[in-house]
Protein backbone atom coordinates (compact mmCIF):
# COMPACT_ATOMS: atom_id res chain seq x y z
CA UNK A 1 0.00 0.00 0.00
CA UNK A 2 1.34 3.36 -1.25
CA UNK A 3 1.60 6.22 1.66
CA UNK A 4 -1.10 8.00 -0.11
CA UNK A 5 -3.15 4.97 0.01
CA UNK A 6 -2.77 4.84 3.79
CA UNK A 7 -3.83 7.92 4.46
CA UNK A 8 -7.19 7.88 2.52
CA UNK A 9 -7.50 4.49 3.88
CA UNK A 10 -6.90 5.75 7.97
CA UNK A 11 -8.75 9.20 7.23
CA UNK A 12 -11.74 7.43 5.94
CA UNK A 13 -12.02 4.83 8.86
CA UNK A 14 -11.77 7.78 11.46
CA UNK A 15 -14.92 9.11 9.34
CA UNK A 16 -16.48 5.63 9.11
CA UNK A 17 -16.71 5.09 13.13
CA UNK A 18 -18.41 8.02 13.59
CA UNK A 19 -21.20 7.07 10.46
CA UNK A 20 -22.70 5.43 13.23
CA UNK A 21 -23.96 8.62 15.15
CA UNK A 22 -26.51 10.98 15.06
CA UNK A 23 -26.01 14.56 14.60
CA UNK A 24 -26.78 15.40 18.18
CA UNK A 25 -23.98 12.45 19.17
CA UNK A 26 -21.22 14.59 18.00
CA UNK A 27 -21.49 17.28 20.49
CA UNK A 28 -21.59 16.15 24.04
CA UNK A 29 -19.20 15.95 26.63
CA UNK A 30 -20.33 14.36 29.53
CA UNK A 31 -17.11 14.39 31.07
CA UNK A 32 -13.69 16.54 31.04
CA UNK A 33 -11.42 13.61 30.09
CA UNK A 34 -14.19 12.49 27.10
CA UNK A 35 -13.53 14.78 23.73
CA UNK A 36 -16.69 15.22 21.27
CA UNK A 37 -16.47 13.48 18.62
CA UNK A 38 -16.74 16.57 16.45
CA UNK A 39 -13.81 17.26 18.20
CA UNK A 40 -12.31 14.19 17.35
CA UNK A 41 -12.35 14.82 13.58
CA UNK A 42 -11.21 18.14 13.73
CA UNK A 43 -8.16 17.61 16.11
CA UNK A 44 -7.03 14.76 13.90
CA UNK A 45 -7.14 16.95 10.94
CA UNK A 46 -5.28 20.38 12.43
CA UNK A 47 -2.54 17.86 13.24
CA UNK A 48 -1.95 17.47 9.76
CA UNK A 49 -2.45 21.04 8.55
CA UNK A 50 -0.35 22.29 11.59
CA UNK A 51 2.44 20.06 11.51
CA UNK A 52 2.80 19.29 7.32
CA UNK A 53 0.77 21.79 5.54
CA UNK A 54 1.68 24.97 7.08
CA UNK A 55 5.99 24.20 7.43
CA UNK A 56 5.98 22.09 4.16
CA UNK A 57 3.06 23.53 1.61
CA UNK A 58 3.95 26.25 -0.47
CA UNK A 59 1.38 28.92 0.01
CA UNK A 60 -0.96 27.17 2.01
CA UNK A 61 -3.48 28.72 3.70
CA UNK A 62 -5.16 27.59 6.57
CA UNK A 63 -9.12 26.56 6.72
CA UNK A 64 -9.68 28.77 9.49
CA UNK A 65 -7.75 30.87 11.72
CA UNK A 66 -9.79 30.15 14.91
CA UNK A 67 -9.48 26.49 14.26
CA UNK A 68 -6.04 25.97 15.90
CA UNK A 69 -7.74 27.86 19.09
CA UNK A 70 -10.71 25.03 18.97
CA UNK A 71 -8.88 22.31 17.98
CA UNK A 72 -5.15 22.30 19.28
CA UNK A 73 -5.39 19.40 22.02
CA UNK A 74 -2.15 20.01 24.51
CA UNK A 75 0.56 21.57 22.66
CA UNK A 76 2.12 24.84 24.06
CA UNK A 77 4.57 25.52 21.46
CA UNK A 78 2.10 25.98 18.81
CA UNK A 79 -0.39 28.70 20.26
CA UNK A 80 -3.36 29.04 22.99
CA UNK A 81 -5.89 26.53 23.07
CA UNK A 82 -9.73 26.43 24.28
CA UNK A 83 -9.41 24.39 27.99
CA UNK A 84 -9.96 19.98 28.03
CA UNK A 85 -13.06 20.40 29.74
CA UNK A 86 -14.64 22.93 27.83
CA UNK A 87 -14.61 20.86 24.16
CA UNK A 88 -18.55 20.54 24.30
CA UNK A 89 -18.92 24.21 24.72
CA UNK A 90 -17.58 24.38 20.61
CA UNK A 91 -21.25 24.18 18.70
CA UNK A 92 -19.97 26.18 15.81
CA UNK A 93 -18.52 25.30 13.76
CA UNK A 94 -21.07 22.86 12.79
CA UNK A 95 -20.25 19.06 11.84
CA UNK A 96 -20.80 19.82 8.61
CA UNK A 97 -18.29 22.59 8.94
CA UNK A 98 -15.99 20.16 10.25
CA UNK A 99 -15.99 17.79 7.42
CA UNK A 100 -15.80 20.35 4.76
CA UNK A 101 -11.99 20.81 7.25
CA UNK A 102 -11.48 17.52 6.86
CA UNK A 103 -12.03 17.27 2.98
CA UNK A 104 -9.99 20.59 2.33
CA UNK A 105 -7.03 19.44 4.23
CA UNK A 106 -6.90 16.08 2.34
CA UNK A 107 -7.06 17.65 -0.98
CA UNK A 108 -3.87 19.65 -0.07
CA UNK A 109 -2.41 16.66 1.50
CA UNK A 110 -2.84 14.65 -1.46
CA UNK A 111 -0.71 17.56 -3.35
CA UNK A 112 1.69 17.39 -0.48
CA UNK A 113 2.32 14.01 -0.88
CA UNK A 114 3.04 15.22 -5.18
CA UNK A 115 5.26 17.09 -4.50
CA UNK A 116 7.28 16.05 -1.37
CA UNK A 117 7.21 12.44 -2.54
CA UNK A 118 11.17 11.96 -2.16
CA UNK A 119 11.32 13.58 1.12
CA UNK A 120 11.46 11.33 4.31
CA UNK A 121 11.32 14.36 6.66
CA UNK A 122 7.58 14.68 5.21
CA UNK A 123 6.88 11.08 4.90
CA UNK A 124 7.71 10.21 8.80
CA UNK A 125 5.19 12.89 9.78
CA UNK A 126 3.00 11.70 8.03
CA UNK A 127 3.42 8.65 9.47
CA UNK A 128 3.27 9.92 13.05
CA UNK A 129 0.02 11.88 11.90
CA UNK A 130 -1.69 8.60 10.98
CA UNK A 131 -0.59 6.99 14.13
CA UNK A 132 -1.70 9.73 15.89
CA UNK A 133 -5.01 9.22 14.10
CA UNK A 134 -5.43 5.71 15.05
CA UNK A 135 -4.99 6.72 18.32
CA UNK A 136 -7.68 9.03 18.15
CA UNK A 137 -9.96 6.59 16.50
CA UNK A 138 -9.46 4.38 19.49
CA UNK A 139 -10.32 7.48 22.06
CA UNK A 140 -13.30 7.92 19.89
CA UNK A 141 -14.77 4.69 20.02
CA UNK A 142 -14.10 5.05 23.24
CA UNK A 143 -15.80 8.23 24.07
CA UNK A 144 -19.02 7.48 22.09
CA UNK A 145 -19.27 4.49 24.35
CA UNK A 146 -19.20 6.82 27.17
CA UNK A 147 -21.46 9.76 25.64
CA UNK A 148 -24.20 7.06 24.88
CA UNK A 149 -23.87 5.10 28.02
CA UNK A 150 -24.76 8.01 30.01
CA UNK A 151 -27.73 8.25 27.85
CA UNK A 152 -30.96 6.84 30.11
CA UNK A 153 -32.22 4.82 27.42
CA UNK A 154 -28.92 3.23 26.45
CA UNK A 155 -29.09 3.52 22.43
CA UNK A 156 -27.05 1.04 20.82
CA UNK A 157 -23.79 2.75 18.79
CA UNK A 158 -23.94 -1.26 16.64
CA UNK A 159 -25.86 -3.92 16.52
CA UNK A 160 -22.93 -5.86 14.87
CA UNK A 161 -20.30 -4.78 17.46
CA UNK A 162 -19.80 -7.01 20.26
CA UNK A 163 -16.49 -6.70 21.67
CA UNK A 164 -17.66 -6.68 25.24
CA UNK A 165 -18.13 -10.38 24.45
CA UNK A 166 -14.78 -11.27 23.51
CA UNK A 167 -13.40 -14.82 25.29
CA UNK A 168 -10.46 -16.32 26.19
CA UNK A 169 -8.74 -18.40 23.52
CA UNK A 170 -6.20 -20.30 25.94
CA UNK A 171 -5.57 -21.51 29.57
CA UNK A 172 -2.65 -22.18 32.05
CA UNK A 173 0.16 -20.08 32.66
CA UNK A 174 3.48 -19.40 31.45
CA UNK A 175 6.68 -19.65 33.44
CA UNK A 176 9.36 -17.15 32.29
CA UNK A 177 13.18 -17.82 33.15
CA UNK A 178 15.33 -15.78 35.49
CA UNK A 179 17.78 -13.70 33.68
CA UNK A 180 18.53 -10.53 31.79
CA UNK A 181 16.18 -9.16 29.15
CA UNK A 182 15.88 -6.10 26.59
CA UNK A 183 13.51 -3.82 26.28
CA UNK A 184 11.97 -1.14 24.23
CA UNK A 185 11.89 -0.83 20.22
CA UNK A 186 14.80 -1.70 18.63
CA UNK A 187 13.68 -2.95 15.06
CA UNK A 188 12.35 -1.33 12.15
CA UNK A 189 8.53 0.04 11.65
CA UNK A 190 6.95 2.98 13.47
CA UNK A 191 7.88 3.40 17.09
CA UNK A 192 6.95 6.71 19.47
CA UNK A 193 9.50 8.30 21.54
CA UNK A 194 8.41 6.45 25.01
CA UNK A 195 9.40 2.72 23.14
CA UNK A 196 12.91 4.16 22.23
CA UNK A 197 16.51 4.00 24.68
CA UNK A 198 16.53 -0.02 23.98
CA UNK A 199 17.71 -1.40 27.46
CA UNK A 200 18.64 -5.00 29.97
CA UNK A 201 16.71 -5.42 32.88
CA UNK A 202 17.18 -8.88 35.00
CA UNK A 203 13.88 -10.26 36.04
CA UNK A 204 13.76 -13.44 38.92
CA UNK A 205 11.71 -16.26 37.42
CA UNK A 206 7.82 -15.28 37.33
CA UNK A 207 4.83 -17.46 36.53
CA UNK A 208 2.01 -15.38 34.12
CA UNK A 209 -1.61 -16.25 33.32
CA UNK A 210 -2.13 -16.61 29.60
CA UNK A 211 -5.59 -15.79 30.08
CA UNK A 212 -7.37 -11.96 31.42
CA UNK A 213 -10.02 -12.05 34.64
CA UNK A 214 -13.55 -13.06 33.46
CA UNK A 215 -16.60 -11.81 34.19
CA UNK A 216 -17.28 -14.91 36.52
CA UNK A 217 -14.02 -14.39 37.99
CA UNK A 218 -14.51 -10.97 39.10
CA UNK A 219 -18.14 -11.76 40.25
CA UNK A 220 -16.44 -13.61 42.73
CA UNK A 221 -14.67 -10.81 44.03
CA UNK A 222 -17.87 -8.75 43.97
CA UNK A 223 -19.92 -11.09 45.53
CA UNK A 224 -16.91 -11.50 48.47
CA UNK A 225 -17.43 -8.13 49.37
CA UNK A 226 -14.61 -6.54 47.51
CA UNK A 227 -15.79 -3.19 47.19
CA UNK A 228 -15.97 -3.04 50.71
CA UNK A 229 -12.96 -4.91 52.11
CA UNK A 230 -10.24 -2.09 52.32
CA UNK A 231 -7.82 -4.42 52.90
CA UNK A 232 -7.25 -5.32 49.43
CA UNK A 233 -6.95 -1.73 48.03
CA UNK A 234 -4.40 0.14 47.74
CA UNK A 235 -4.75 3.54 49.85
CA UNK A 236 -5.50 6.04 46.90
CA UNK A 237 -7.83 3.24 45.67
CA UNK A 238 -9.98 2.95 48.60
CA UNK A 239 -10.52 6.61 48.61
CA UNK A 240 -11.45 6.45 45.25
CA UNK A 241 -13.73 3.63 45.87
CA UNK A 242 -15.44 5.07 48.94
CA UNK A 243 -15.74 9.14 47.83
CA UNK A 244 -17.64 7.82 44.42
CA UNK A 245 -19.38 4.93 45.91
CA UNK A 246 -18.07 2.11 43.02
CA UNK A 247 -19.23 -0.86 43.66
CA UNK A 248 -18.78 -2.66 40.00
CA UNK A 249 -16.65 -2.34 36.85
CA UNK A 250 -17.67 0.83 34.90
CA UNK A 251 -21.05 0.56 33.09
CA UNK A 252 -22.20 -2.26 35.27
CA UNK A 253 -26.10 -2.11 36.22
CA UNK A 254 -27.46 -4.88 38.71
CA UNK A 255 -30.98 -4.67 37.68
CA UNK A 256 -33.62 -6.31 39.79
CA UNK A 257 -30.54 -8.71 41.28
CA UNK A 258 -28.72 -9.50 38.23
CA UNK A 259 -26.20 -7.58 36.65
CA UNK A 260 -26.31 -5.89 33.41
CA UNK A 261 -23.84 -3.93 31.74
CA UNK A 262 -24.30 -1.11 28.71
CA UNK A 263 -22.02 -2.33 25.88
CA UNK A 264 -21.50 -1.14 21.67
CA UNK A 265 -24.65 -2.76 21.12
CA UNK A 266 -27.04 -1.25 23.81
CA UNK A 267 -27.78 -2.88 27.39
CA UNK A 268 -27.03 -6.63 27.71
CA UNK A 269 -27.01 -9.25 30.99
CA UNK A 270 -23.45 -9.62 31.74
CA UNK A 271 -21.89 -12.83 29.98
CA UNK A 272 -19.86 -14.67 32.57
CA UNK A 273 -17.75 -16.39 30.28
CA UNK A 274 -16.29 -12.88 28.28
CA UNK A 275 -13.03 -11.05 29.61
CA UNK A 276 -14.04 -8.63 32.07
CA UNK A 277 -13.49 -4.64 30.98
CA UNK A 278 -13.43 -1.03 31.87
CA UNK A 279 -11.23 -1.72 35.00
CA UNK A 280 -9.38 0.91 37.02
CA UNK A 281 -5.64 0.48 37.94
CA UNK A 282 -6.97 0.38 41.34
CA UNK A 283 -9.93 -2.13 40.93
CA UNK A 284 -7.03 -4.34 38.84
CA UNK A 285 -4.48 -4.15 42.13
CA UNK A 286 -7.03 -4.77 44.51
CA UNK A 287 -8.63 -8.11 42.73
CA UNK A 288 -4.75 -9.33 42.51
CA UNK A 289 -4.61 -8.98 46.29
CA UNK A 290 -8.23 -10.64 46.85
CA UNK A 291 -6.71 -13.32 44.67
CA UNK A 292 -3.12 -13.69 46.62
CA UNK A 293 -1.71 -12.75 43.09
CA UNK A 294 -0.08 -9.75 41.66
CA UNK A 295 -0.30 -7.62 38.21
CA UNK A 296 3.09 -8.00 36.04
CA UNK A 297 5.15 -5.38 35.55
CA UNK A 298 5.69 -3.72 31.85
CA UNK A 299 8.89 -5.29 31.30
CA UNK A 300 7.66 -8.84 32.90
CA UNK A 301 4.58 -8.39 29.85
CA UNK A 302 6.70 -7.41 27.35
CA UNK A 303 9.27 -10.55 27.85
CA UNK A 304 6.03 -13.13 27.66
CA UNK A 305 4.30 -11.61 25.64
CA UNK A 306 5.66 -13.53 22.29
CA UNK A 307 3.75 -16.20 24.92
CA UNK A 308 0.83 -14.63 25.74
CA UNK A 309 -2.81 -14.34 23.90
CA UNK A 310 -3.08 -10.55 24.15
CA UNK A 311 -4.78 -7.66 22.34
CA UNK A 312 -8.30 -7.61 23.52
CA UNK A 313 -8.03 -5.50 26.29
CA UNK A 314 -5.44 -2.87 27.48
CA UNK A 315 -3.58 -4.53 30.44
CA UNK A 316 -2.69 -2.78 33.75
CA UNK A 317 1.09 -3.07 34.43
CA UNK A 318 2.75 -2.35 38.03
CA UNK A 319 4.61 -0.13 36.51
CA UNK A 320 4.80 3.77 36.64
CA UNK A 321 4.95 5.84 33.19
CA UNK A 322 8.81 6.93 33.59
CA UNK A 323 11.22 7.48 30.67
CA UNK A 324 13.57 4.85 29.48
CA UNK A 325 17.37 5.37 30.11
CA UNK A 326 18.85 7.79 27.46
CA UNK A 327 15.14 8.86 26.61
CA UNK A 328 15.27 12.42 25.23
CA UNK A 329 12.39 14.85 24.21
CA UNK A 330 12.47 15.82 20.75
CA UNK A 331 12.38 19.53 20.18
CA UNK A 332 9.36 21.78 19.81
CA UNK A 333 5.60 20.94 19.29
CA UNK A 334 6.42 16.95 18.83
CA UNK A 335 8.48 16.67 22.19
CA UNK A 336 5.23 17.51 23.31
CA UNK A 337 3.52 14.48 22.08
CA UNK A 338 4.92 11.95 24.95
CA UNK A 339 7.36 13.03 27.27
CA UNK A 340 5.77 15.71 29.56
CA UNK A 341 2.55 12.99 30.68
CA UNK A 342 5.46 11.04 32.48
CA UNK A 343 4.11 11.76 36.01
CA UNK A 344 1.42 9.87 37.49
CA UNK A 345 0.65 7.55 35.42
CA UNK A 346 0.60 3.90 35.04
CA UNK A 347 1.46 1.66 32.13
CA UNK A 348 -0.62 -0.26 30.31
CA UNK A 349 0.75 -2.75 27.45
CA UNK A 350 -1.18 -4.65 24.50
CA UNK A 351 -3.80 -3.44 22.80
CA UNK A 352 -7.19 -3.93 23.18
CA UNK A 353 -10.84 -4.57 20.59
CA UNK A 354 -10.82 -0.90 19.92
CA UNK A 355 -7.55 -0.69 18.71
CA UNK A 356 -6.87 0.06 15.08
CA UNK A 357 -5.49 -2.87 13.23
CA UNK A 358 -1.63 -2.54 12.72
CA UNK A 359 -1.34 -0.13 15.98
CA UNK A 360 -0.16 -2.17 18.19
CA UNK A 361 3.22 -3.98 18.90
CA UNK A 362 4.84 -5.52 22.03
CA UNK A 363 6.36 -2.39 22.90
CA UNK A 364 3.87 -0.31 22.89
CA UNK A 365 3.20 1.88 25.74
CA UNK A 366 -0.24 2.86 26.62
CA UNK A 367 -0.81 5.01 29.92
CA UNK A 368 -3.50 6.27 31.95
CA UNK A 369 -4.19 7.68 35.80
CA UNK A 370 -4.99 4.67 37.67
CA UNK A 371 -8.63 5.89 38.00
CA UNK A 372 -9.48 5.89 34.61
CA UNK A 373 -11.14 3.20 33.26
CA UNK A 374 -13.60 4.21 30.20
CA UNK A 375 -11.11 2.18 27.91
CA UNK A 376 -11.71 -1.15 27.31
CA UNK A 377 -8.80 -2.59 30.43
CA UNK A 378 -8.60 -5.94 31.81
CA UNK A 379 -6.59 -7.58 34.49
CA UNK A 380 -3.85 -10.17 33.82
CA UNK A 381 -2.34 -11.89 36.90
CA UNK A 382 1.14 -13.09 38.15
CA UNK A 383 1.45 -15.53 40.77
CA UNK A 384 3.05 -14.94 43.77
Amino acid sequence: MSLSEHYHTVRKKTETICSYLHTEDYIPQPVDFVSPPKWHLAHSTWFFETFLLTPYLPDYRVYNDDFGFLFNSYYNNVGKRVFRATRGNITRPSVAEVYSYRQYVDMHMDLLLQLKSGDATVHELIELGLQHEQQHQELLVTDIKYILGGNPIFPVYSEDINWEADQNKTSGFVTIPEGIYEIGHGGNGFSFDNEHGRHKVFLHEFTIANTLVTNAEYLEFINADGYSNFNYWLDEGWSWVTENKIDAPLYWYNVEGEWHNYTLAGLQKVDPDAIVTHISFYEAAAYAEWKHMRLPTEFEWETAAAQLDWGKRWEWTHSAYLPYPGFAKPDGALGEYNGKFMINKMVLRGASCATPKGHSRTTYRNFFHAAERWQFTGIRLVKL
